[in-house]
C-alpha cells in the first residue's frame, strides 16, 4: 500500500512539473517576443526620426554624411528647445555660407518649428486625452 500511495505521489509530482515547466517556457516565449517587438519598435522610431531630421536639416545636400550624423548628435544632446533652436539657427548659418562659396542657395530663413518639442507619441499615438 505505501508502494502505491508513494508512486502515485511520485507520479503526480512528476505530472505536476511537467505543467510548471511548460507554463515556465510559455512565460519565457512570451517575454522574448515582448522584447523583439519592443526592439523593432524603438528601431522603426529611430529610423522615423532621423529620417524626419534629415528632411528638416537645412542644407542638408551639402554636407558629408559625417556631417549630418554630427548634427544629429549635436541636436540630440541639445537638452531644451532653445539650445536645439540655437544649434539650428548656427548650422543654417554655416549651411548658407557653404551654399554661398558653391554657387547653390538655401532658404534665407529656418524652416518654422524643425522638429517640435522631441519625443513624439510613438508608434500608437496615445498621448493625453
Amino acid at each position: 500500500m505505501n508502494k502505491k500511495a508513494m508512486l502515485l505521489g511520485l507520479s503526480l509530482a512528476a505530472a505536476w512539473s511537467g505543467v510548471t515547466l511548460a507554463d515556465d517556457k510559455d512565460q519565457i516565449r512570451d517575454r522574448d517576443q515582448k522584447q523583439l517587438q519592443t526592439k523593432d519598435q524603438t528601431k522603426t522610431q529611430d529610423q522615423t526620426r532621423t529620417r524626419d531630421q534629415e528632411r528638416l536639416t537645412t542644407g542638408r545636400e551639402l554636407m558629408t554624411p559625417e556631417e549630418r550624423q554630427q548634427q544629429r548628435i549635436k541636436m540630440r544632446k541639445a537638452k531644451t528647445k532653445e539650445e536645439r533652436e540655437k544649434v539650428r539657427e548656427e548650422h543654417h548659418e554655416e549651411m548658407k555660407e557653404r551654399a554661398k562659396e558653391e554657387g547653390k542657395s538655401i532658404p534665407e530663413n529656418l524652416p518654422a518649428g524643425g522638429m517640435g518639442g522631441g519625443m513624439g507619441g510613438g508608434m500608437g499615438g496615445g498621448g493625453r486625452r
